[in-house]
């Protein structure tokens, strides 16, 4: 007798917790990224010419003015 191979039910994909404070930390980060972004030298002052250098490009592809 052969026997036919069957295929196993598939289980159901557990779901990933991500706590609270991850998110919060992620939130706050992104937030501190836009203020950066947005910076064109007023509240960083001397860093604030290397900031908008390393984010110049980054800005103007996402349209976001900065002169």
């Amino acid at each position: 007798m052969t026997s036919v191979p069957h295929a196993q039910p598939a289980t159901a994909a557990s779901r990933i917790t991500v706590p609270a404070w991850a998110w919060a930390l992620a939130l706050l980060a992104l937030f501190g990224l836009y203020l950066i972004a947005q910076d064109n030298g007023a509240v960083l002052a001397s860093m604030g010419e290397t900031a908008h250098e390393f984010f110049h490009d980054a800005r103007h592809s996402l349209g976001m003015p900065c002169h």
